[in-house]
């Protein structure tokens, strides 16, 4: 069949009043091989395995936010598979990263989070300062002082990005700044470190964890799964991007209606959709343009500003192009680790095994958002945490995000089991639509190949 025609999201950015940022203007058009991906990849428990021995022990991951360790003493417990690595704000103010397990007989030192003067065993008391370094054992004559002596905690690298604390187990892996590309360049205008978490959701869902992160990579599925959101996402006009192994980003236009259901939407429609009610006639106030005239990404623009001016400078403002304050602009840093772009609420997702279980995953979901310069950061908000069986639609404060969330970890739990019991052992990818797909499992591909 031939593609219909409709605007790319360039030709949508011509319509801008403002100038464009040159990370929005980048248009990668990757050419990725349209390759059958055999469904062993998300049902094997020997790939699983390959996994945990060469990909998590080797790629940088976000932990937390920065926010979680600002004072002497915070610590962070970040469990991946089989690992666990315990993150420490030392007394000099350094951050530092260490393999969460007591040199003496094994124990984990720490879990989840805390504040603590020391890191000392709670099994049998092997003390270590928060550097790192040995502090003291009870009955220490029962040891070899030499020994004791060298007992400094294994370390793992740790950065910050964004607000974020990131670690990667490997001491010979290349910098963050170097692993991801262009995000850095890319995100100064953003600046998600000047946010604070107004929402956590972590979910357990039924899949292999990489099939919860593909949910996310591509729009493809938003015409069957979230037939809700036509009326205001052009699914259609998203832009696929390929930076680099280790980088990738989706830019879906929101604002107008996916182009295969355009005849069903008035402007208006499309508008209030996302302004809620009053939001098209409170745009042609702000624009001074009537009815006819305003376009529904001027009209959602218009009434966005007028929110961010709680916590944006006139001056900055000025600048902000209807597509910050509204598309979808989701980079994945490989593997698992999706920031939005933009100055709506940035969402970013996190996706990880859950212990050893190939079948189950952990998916964490923030919001962050934005606060006038001139006020205090407000705190955090702490972690939702839901089990299998609870629905994001439990969560306070997700509002409809819930329903939509919940559509898609409706079918994630179906997709693991209808891999697993295919015939075919093969799943194919639209060439454009979902060509990150294949993007990701060239990467993946590469590291496993390490166990071969």
């Amino acid at each position: 069949m031939n593609k219909p025609v409709f605007p790319s999201y360039q030709e949508l950015l011509n319509e801008e009043a403002v100038s464009v940022p040159d990370a929005l203007r980048l248009d990668t058009q990757p050419n990725i091989a349209n390759d059958i991906i055999a469904t062993d990849v998300w049902t094997d428990r020997g790939v699983f395995e390959k996994e945990v021995e060469y990909l998590w022990p080797k790629v940088w991951q976000m932990v937390c936010r920065e926010t979680a360790l600002q004072k002497a003493g915070d610590y962070y417990v970040y469990d991946i598979a089989r690992y666990s690595i315990l993150l420490v704000r030392t007394e000099s103010g350094e951050l530092k990263g260490f393999h969460n397990s007591c040199l003496h007989r094994g124990r984990a030192l720490k879990s989840g989070k805390g504040t603590s003067r020391e890191l000392r065993c709670p099994y049998h008391g092997f003390c270590w300062h928060l550097d790192g370094t040995f502090k003291e054992a009870y009955c220490d004559w029962e040891f070899d002082q030499s020994q004791l002596a060298e007992l400094t905690l294994p370390e793992v690298q740790v950065t910050t990005w964004g607000g974020w604390v990131l670690i990667n187990m490997d001491l010979d892996a290349p910098p963050f700044e170097q692993y991801a590309s262009v995000l850095t360049e890319h995100f100064q205008r953003w600046t998600p470190e000047d946010r604070y978490v107004s929402l956590h959701v972590e979910k357990k869902i039924a899949c292999n964890w990489k099939i919860a992160m593909e949910a996310f990579i591509e729009s493809y599925h938003a015409i069957q799964t979230h037939p809700q959101i036509l009326s205001f996402t052009g699914g259609d006009n998203s832009q696929y991007d390929v930076f680099d192994d280790h980088l990738s980003r989706t830019i879906t236009a929101q604002g107008i209606p996916n182009p295969g259901q355009a005849d069903r939407y008035s402007v208006q429609e499309s508008v209030e959709a996302m302004t809620g009610p009053g939001g098209f006639e409170r745009a042609q106030e702000l624009t001074g343009l009537d009815a006819d005239t305003i376009t529904s990404r001027q009209a959602i623009g218009a009434v966005r500003r007028e929110e961010f001016a709680e916590f944006m400078s006139p001056e900055m403002l000025a600048t902000v192009t209807d597509a910050e304050t509204m598309d979808s602009i989701l980079y994945l840093v490989f593997p698992n680790f999706a920031p939005w772009g933009g100055f709506q609420s940035q969402i970013t997702y996190r996706y990880r095994p859950d212990g050893m279980n190939p079948d189950g995953c952990i998916m964490d979901i923030y919001l962050l958002d934005g606060f006038a310069a001139d006020q205090p950061r407000p705190a955090d908000a702490k972690t939702i945490r839901l089990d299998y069986d609870q629905k994001y639609a439990d969560a306070d404060g997700l509002g409809l995000l819930g329903a939509l969330f919940d559509q898609d970890a409706g079918n994630l739990p179906e997709v693991q089991r209808g891999l697993m019991a295919s015939k075919s052992r093969k799943a194919i990818t639209a060439s454009y639509q979902e060509l990150r797909i294949r993007h990701f499992h060239e990467t993946l591909a590469k590291y496993l190949a390490a166990g071969d």
